[in-house]
């Protein structure tokens, strides 16, 4: 239970920093915890981090290069990878819509400023949704459904977010201006291809 929970904690932090500018709360609480920041070395020992107020920091260096790595320069859609046209699918004929409405998780786009489903940050909150529902299984001990939703989990990672994250958050990693998005790309990267083999060998 303690592996999931952790898994779910990785995945909630994740996508709110891929998914959308962050803001002073956030960037304080990354700030304050320790757990946190050994996920983000470089951006623990960044001068700036110690030198700048919260307000400036976010103003003049971590938002802009959100902007230029999310929406500037890169594209974090996975349609924009995958199909040969490389457009990007905002209706509904996007394959993760189904995964997302056969698992009641909707997404709010207003709140998420995303053009499609297929956002990176949104996948890995779907991605969070199911190791909360694992989670709840756990606790009412039903083996059956955790098993049943760590396939899901399996089967959505392999079709989609390994599909193409890896590439775009190598592309991401090179491009960053801050070492918080720098380690962001490494800590999704890594964390998103062991997740991967954790499953492979929990289905076995």
């Amino acid at each position: 239970m303690q592996q999931t929970q952790a898994r779910v904690n990785i995945y909630a932090l994740m996508s709110r920093i891929l998914l959308q500018e962050l803001d002073i709360d956030t960037l304080k609480m990354i700030k304050k915890d320790e757990n946190i920041l050994d996920f983000f070395p470089t951006f623990k020992d960044w001068e700036a981090l110690k030198e700048i107020d919260e307000a400036k920091l976010l103003d003049e260096y971590i938002n802009p290069d959100f902007v230029n790595l999310s929406i500037l320069h890169l594209i974090p859609y996975e349609s924009f990878y995958v199909r040969e046209d490389q457009m990007v699918e905002t209706g509904g004929a996007n394959p993760v819509t189904d995964m997302y409405s056969a698992y009641n998780f909707m997404v709010d786009y207003e709140a998420s400023r995303t053009v499609s489903s297929d956002h990176i940050g949104v996948e890995l909150e779907f991605m969070h949704h199911l190791c909360q529902a694992e989670l709840k299984a756990m606790e009412d001990e039903d083996l059956e459904s955790v098993k049943e939703i760590r396939e899901v989990q399996h089967e959505f990672l392999n079709k989609h977010l390994i599909k193409w994250a890896p590439l775009y958050l190598i592309n991401m990693k090179f491009e960053a201006r801050t070492p918080l998005y720098y380690d962001a790309a490494e800590m999704a990267l890594e964390f998103i291809l062991s997740d991967n083999e954790y499953l492979t060998q929990e289905s076995k």
